[in-house]
Order: C-alpha cells, then sequence, then structure tokens
C-alpha cells in the first residue's frame, strides 16, 4: 500500500473509531434512559439480563428502547451519508436529498400508503420508495437532453420539485378529517417511536448493502469536486456513476422517510461539521458521516424523549433546534 494510501486507511481508522466509541455510549444512554424510574444501572442489569434485573425493565428495553436507538442510529446515518452523496455530485454544499425534493416524493408515497392503511413495512415503505423514484424520474425528465444532470439545472429543478411536493403533502393533510390526521402530522415531524425489533432489522439489511455501495464510489465523488471534465478524463463514468449514487441515495431516504417522516438538517450539518474536521476526502468523510450521523440522531433521540415534562415531542423539533443554529455558524465560518 502507498505511503498516501496508508495515511488515508490511518485517518479512517482513527476517525471511525473515535466516533463508533461516541455512538456506543450514546446508545448505552438511549437504552438506559427513559421515562420510566428505573435507574441507569437497573437499565443496565435489565439490558444484560441480570439475575436480579426487573423482568417488566428488561421487556421495555428489548421491546422499545433497543429497536429505537438502532432506528435512530439507521436514520441518522442514511440521511448523513445522502447528504454528504448529494453534496459531492452537486458540488454544492447546500444540496441535499430535501432539497430536491426526493424527500418530499417519498413523503407523497407514504402517506398514500397511510390513507390506504398499508402496514408500515413493506406497504407504506414501497409507496414511499415508489414516490421518491417517480420524483427523481420527473427531476430527470426535467433536465433531460444536453444538460442532463448539470449541477445548476439539476438543483434549480430540485427547488421546484420539493415546493410541489410540499403542496401535494399539504393538499392530503387538507383532505384527511379522521384520527389519522393527528397521526400523519406527528410522523410529518419526525417520529422514531414506532420501530419493531424485526423491522428495524430488515431494513438494516437493505440499508447496509446501499451504504457499502456508496462506500465502493467514494473515490469517484472525490474526482467529481475536481470537474466533471477532469473526472471522466481520470476514468469515471459520470453518467453511470451519478445515477447509480442517486438511485441508491432515494432507496435509503425512501426507507427512513416511511418509518420516521420528514427529519431535516441532519444530511446538511452532519458532512458539514466532518468536513471541517476531517477535510474533504470522501474515503474518510462516508464512513464518518455514517456513524457521525448516528450518533447524532441517536443523541436527539434522547432529547426528545427526556425534555418534555410528560410524553416526548417529534425528533425533527430537535434536529431543526440544533441543525439550524449550527449550520448558520458553519456558514458564517465558510464564507
Amino acid at each position: 500500500m502507498s505511503a498516501g494510501g496508508s495515511g488515508v486507511l490511518k485517518q479512517i481508522l482513527f476517525s471511525s473509531s473515535l466516533l463508533a466509541l461516541t455512538l456506543v455510549l450514546l446508545s448505552l444512554a438511549g437504552i438506559c434512559l427513559g421515562s420510566s424510574e428505573s435507574s441507569f444501572m437497573d437499565a443496565l442489569r435489565a439490558l444484560v439480563n441480570a439475575p436480579q434485573s426487573d423482568p417488566m425493565l428488561h421487556t421495555i428495553i428489548w421491546q422499545l428502547r433497543v429497536p429505537r436507538v438502532l432506528l435512530a442510529g439507521l436514520v441518522g446515518a442514511t440521511l448523513s451519508l445522502g447528504g454528504l452523496v448529494f453534496q459531492a455530485i452537486l458540488r454544492n454544499s447546500l444540496a441535499e436529498p430535501y432539497i430536491l425534493g426526493i424527500s418530499g416524493g417519498a413523503a407523497i408515497g407514504a402517506i398514500v400508503g397511510i390513507l390506504l392503511g398499508l402496514p408500515r413495512f413493506p406497504g407504506v415503505t414501497l409507496t414511499a420508495f415508489a414516490g421518491s423514484s417517480m420524483t427523481l424520474v420527473l427531476l430527470l425528465m426535467m433536465t433531460s437532453g444536453r444538460s442532463v444532470l448539470k449541477e445548476s439545472s439539476l438543483l434549480l429543478s430540485g427547488v421546484m420539485v420539493n415546493a410541489f411536493c410540499s403542496a401535494v403533502i399539504m393538499f392530503l393533510v387538507s383532505l384527511t378529517q379522521d384520527t389519522r390526521l393527528h397521526n400523519i402530522i406527528f410522523w410529518l415531524m419526525g417520529d422514531l417511536s414506532q420501530g419493531e425489533l424485526v423491522e428495524v432489522v430488515l431494513m438494516m439489511a437493505m440499508l447496509v448493502p446501499c451504504i457499502l455501495l456508496v462506500f465502493r464510489y467514494a473515490n469517484a465523488m472525490n474526482l467529481f469536486l475536481m470537474g466533471r471534465d477532469i473526472a471522466k478524463t481520470m476514468g469515471v463514468n459520470i453518467r453511470v456513476a451519478t445515477l447509480t449514487l442517486l438511485l441508491v441515495t432515494s432507496l435509503m431516504v425512501s426507507a427512513t422517510v416511511s418509518y420516521c417522516g420528514l427529519i431535516g438538517f441532519v444530511g446538511l450539518v452532519i458532512p458539514h461539521l466532518l468536513r471541517l474536521v476531517l477535510g474533504a476526502d470522501h474515503r474518510v468523510l462516508a464512513p464518518a458521516c455514517v456513524i457521525g450521523g448516528a450518533c447524532f440522531m441517536v443523541a436527539c433521540d434522547i432529547l426528545a424523549r427526556t425534555l418534555p415534562a410528560q410524553g416526548e415531542m417529534p425528533v425533527g423539533v430537535i434536529t431543526a433546534m440544533i441543525g439550524a443554529p449550527i449550520f448558520i455558524i458553519l456558514l458564517k465560518r465558510s464564507t
């Protein structure tokens, strides 16, 4: 291995190890903290099923808290990596699946699935993927011809598609008059409370191969930043790489939106923050965004569950309250 390659590998291992340790500590806190009056040590004993542990607490932890922490980690990892991919493809620091309308299209599909009474998995997940795929096809049709996949046209078209998706979502919500209205509104603000362990494991089995495929294109994303002509001369098939990354990211975002609703700022803030610390090499940034995004979402979910005196608040409220000020600070530093 070359000296440069060895240096990158060391940077990947060092940054991933630190972030993984943080994720383990946050996950333990997420599993052991909750609305029950048990102590942290009681919850820890129940987690490992120690002889003196409370059977009821053991059930709460393994049926409610563990799936929720896993789901939060998956959502954070997916949204963070999705933001990194779109920023690399479009060479625009403001790009992410929400800006391009991919999340909005998935939300429309998911709402239709909810209104039809479909089960969350695979029914709502499939309708969400259908919605995001149709949005992506519409986006590509709007930018077809000689200008296909150009950064500026794709981003501007995405802004228009996103505005249209928001209008359709409001229209669908306005048509809903029964008890599903509250569920849809709560879901739109980000809801991690409905995950079950089997569904989360299935979701993980679907998302992990997608994440690994994005890792394979990390070097291509580095070359995208140098310009498409240079990337092409360096052997990158621009069309195949771009379409593959867009489709894979759409699938990942659809899966998370169908489960948890619209959660913003993760794909915008985490890649920015890690890029400032680790540099612009996507071979380092991609795994760091996966683990860093998971850390951010697990921490936000802990706050969403513990800050209100009663009940909980949508996790999307926490990500927006934390993410918006951080993004403004990052934006000022970058300018």
